[in-house]
């Protein structure tokens, strides 16, 4: 069945076969969002089956995880900026109240957003937002999917030491 990836997304991620990934980070996987209401929504999966919250993993490991989450907000920033004038900022959370696995939301917000949810958590926007299929992942938001893919390459890129002065 197609969905199967869904039932494990860590383990699908790991062998591969998970749709949804974006790039392989040091300590997980930044992957697009299954929803797009708010295009360039990505989530960081943790690396490791079996730990459901971030003080399960070693202090060492906890940070690259935190990193990770950092280096996927500001590559979903610099796309978001880049595709869409209206961009206004981006949204870090780790919860886990729905899925028992580490994994971090990234989530852009938009001038364009209704004023009475804008300022307002993710999380209270409608049901309709959610589940309308013109909101699912599907190929309209490849450029999404690109341009968050092509900030973290870039992001992750070695940096040129130091100038020289003269």
């Amino acid at each position: 069945m197609a969905d199967d990836w869904r039932d494990d997304r860590i383990g699908s991620a790991l062998k591969g076969v998970n749709p949804t990934v974006l790039r392989r980070l040091d300590a997980g996987f930044a992957v697009i969002g299954d929803v797009q209401f708010l295009p360039g929504y990505s989530v960081l999966l943790v690396d490791e089956p079996g730990v459901r919250r971030l003080s399960d993993l070693p202090r060492s490991r906890r940070m690259a995880f935190l990193a990770d989450m950092d280096r996927l907000g500001e590559a979903v920033e610099r796309a978001c900026r880049r595709l869409d004038p209206e961009f206004r900022r981006v949204n870090l959370e780790i919860l886990g109240n729905t899925d028992d696995f580490l994994h971090a939301h990234v989530w852009p917000r938009f001038e364009w957003e209704s004023p009475d949810l804008v300022r307002r958590p993710v999380w209270l926007y409608p049901a309709e937002s959610w589940r309308d299929p013109a909101n699912a992942l599907g190929p309209r938001y490849d450029p999404w999917r690109e341009a968050i893919g092509q900030e973290l390459d870039a992001l992750s890129a070695p940096t040129a030491g130091p100038r020289s002065a003269g």
